[in-house]
């Protein structure tokens, strides 16, 4: 593994804040941004963004930070962490987080403080450390990355956000609707260790984030060296279902048992090519990645970084088994 990057003081952080994401304003958060780092003494340069300028912004972040010896720093939810990580994972640069999503799972895995004030003031104090990325063809997730029913889920939740406000109660809700107007079935052919087998899903869910799949309750057993987001990630597919089943399936969801639900089949790997089935004339199919939709050319390769990503974390950094107190207070 290579050395981490080396960060000069001296150097402005370069803040990539997302004007869209979390529920307060953009000049609130550069107003809780400047005010943490003229109490530390620290420069840094705020570039606010739009959504559709977030990814050319990031990566001038961070071709600036790799050139001044800073580090990039992400302001907002996990889809804006996801931006901004492909940016420094290219560049090789350091990277932190003021997290400002609704579930910041990211986040709380690596004890990073739900408010800004306070993730400021820890980044400020903290050193480049190693932390595994996951790759889905040319694009390294943070989280998860999907195909089939959930792309669909976080459409439907993105709407019911726009029309019903911010909440993890709304997700939920939107989730519920997703579920039960369930029928469009995936027909995969997938290989993974030498080995290769034909299944249909109604989706196809691959996590990096060990937080996230304890909290669904969905964690696959050990059966490889690690464990998600720290050597492996894990697969969840959910195979066809009848509406009472779905409800089952729903309930489970929402008892963070997922894991004991019928028709649901968890496993981890290093390394997974999948091969959809698609229509004739169609060449991509619609994969979600850290809360953002897009189309992608199959088969995906899905599969851990050798390279990590250099995040900002204290020297003796939090774990998951001490996070408890983030858990609850990571709604922004």
């Amino acid at each position: 593994m290579a050395a981490p990057p080396e960060i000069d003081h001296a150097s402005a952080l370069q803040f990539v804040i997302n004007a869209a994401s979390g529920s307060s304003d953009a000049q609130a958060k550069g107003g809780v941004i400047e005010a943490a780092l003229h109490n530390s003494g620290r420069r840094a340069d705020l570039l606010f963004c739009k959504p559709a300028e977030l990814s050319d912004t990031a990566h001038r972040a961070a071709a600036q930070a790799i050139a001044t010896r800073a580090a990039v720093v992400a302001v907002g939810g996990d889809g804006t962490l996801n931006t901004v990580a492909q940016a420094a994972h290219a560049a090789g640069c350091a990277m932190g987080v003021v997290p400002q999503g609704t579930f910041n799972y990211f986040a709380r895995t690596h004890g990073i403080p739900a408010d800004p004030a306070d993730a400021v003031r820890q980044l400020l104090r903290s050193v480049p450390t190693p932390v595994q990325v996951a790759g889905i063809n040319e694009r390294v997730f943070l989280v998860n990355a999907s195909l089939g029913l959930y792309p669909d889920l976080l459409e439907d939740r993105e709407a019911f956000k726009a029309r019903f406000g911010r909440s993890r109660w709304v997700a939920f809700v939107a989730a519920c609707a997703t579920l039960l107007r369930a029928q469009r079935r995936l027909r995969l052919h997938i290989e993974m260790g030498g080995q290769e087998r034909d299944l249909q899903a109604l989706t196809l869910f691959v996590g990096n984030n060990r937080l996230q799949l304890q909290q669904f309750g969905a964690e696959p057993d050990d059966t490889l060296a690690g464990a998600p987001g720290d050597g492996t990630i894990a697969a969840l597919v959910l195979r066809p279902v009848g509406t009472m089943s779905m409800l089952n399936l729903m309930l489970h969801g929402a008892m963070g048992r997922l894991g004991e639900a019928a028709g649901v089949e968890r496993f981890e790997f290093e390394h997974l090519v999948v091969r959809p089935r698609l229509l004739p004339g169609r060449r991509g199919i619609k994969v979600a990645f850290d809360g953002e939709v897009t189309m992608m050319r199959t088969p995906l390769d899905f599969r851990v970084h050798a390279r990590p990503l250099y995040l900002l974390k204290p020297p003796r950094a939090l774990t998951l088994s001490n996070t408890g107190a983030h858990g609850e207070g990571a709604t922004a």
